[in-house]
Order: structure tokens, then C-alpha cells, then sequence
């Protein structure tokens, strides 16, 4: 397979998490470092991701990894509408972690539906 350059995801408007199978932060890029500035941005990188959840959603995103399932959903906070999307990621189709996106989304928008 031919390299692919990545590195255009670093400033990729959305903010893209990703982990091992076991939960291990693996990358975050520059979006995603802002978002969880609080919480100690790229310093989480290394950090298991489930200790970056209180429970309820910790135990859910147990169950979604264990079970290798997507979660989708959107969210307000601080007058900030977001569509999150969750879901297993693979290599050579074995589950090699967790990944998530999180998109700024207006609060109306349009949805199409196409034949």
C-alpha cells in the first residue's frame, strides 16, 4: 500500500480522539487538545480515556468498546451544538481501538433525503 500523509487531521476542523483497544489515548489532534484543555489537553495522550469519564458515560463507553459498537448523538453545552460520533476503529480487520469525532454543528440545518 502506498504511504498516505495524515498530517492534514492536525488542524482538521473537528476534534478527533483516538484509542487503543485498551482505552490508551493514542493521538489527538489540535482541536481536540483545545477542547480538553481543562482536562490537561495532549498530556492525556497515554492516559486510559475511560478515566476521562464519569459514570454514567464511563460505563457506556466500556460497553461500546467491549462490544465494538458506534455510538452517535448530538449535544448543547455552552451554546455549542455538537454531533458526536463514536465508533470502533480497525487494522487488517482486527479491533484496534476506539475513535471519536466531534463536530460543531449549527442548531438548524438542512437534511436531505436522496433516492
Amino acid at each position: 500500500m502506498d504511504y498516505v500523509d495524515f498530517s492534514w487531521i492536525k488542524e482538521f476542523p473537528a476534534a478527533v480522539t483516538v484509542c487503543d483497544a485498551d482505552g490508551i489515548i493514542l493521538e489527538m489532534n489540535d482541536k481536540s487538545a483545545r477542547t480538553f484543555e481543562k482536562d490537561g489537553g495532549r498530556a492525556l495522550i497515554g492516559k486510559n480515556v475511560l478515566d476521562c469519564h464519569p459514570d454514567p458515560s464511563r460505563g457506556k463507553l466500556e460497553r461500546l468498546m467491549a462490544r465494538q459498537e458506534k455510538n452517535v448523538y448530538t449535544i448543547e453545552k455552552n451554546g455549542v451544538k455538537k454531533l458526536i460520533y463514536q465508533s470502533p476503529w480497525y487494522r487488517g480487520g482486527q479491533y484496534a481501538g476506539f475513535v471519536e469525532f466531534s463536530f460543531e454543528i449549527p442548531f438548524e440545518m438542512p437534511h436531505f433525503i436522496r433516492d
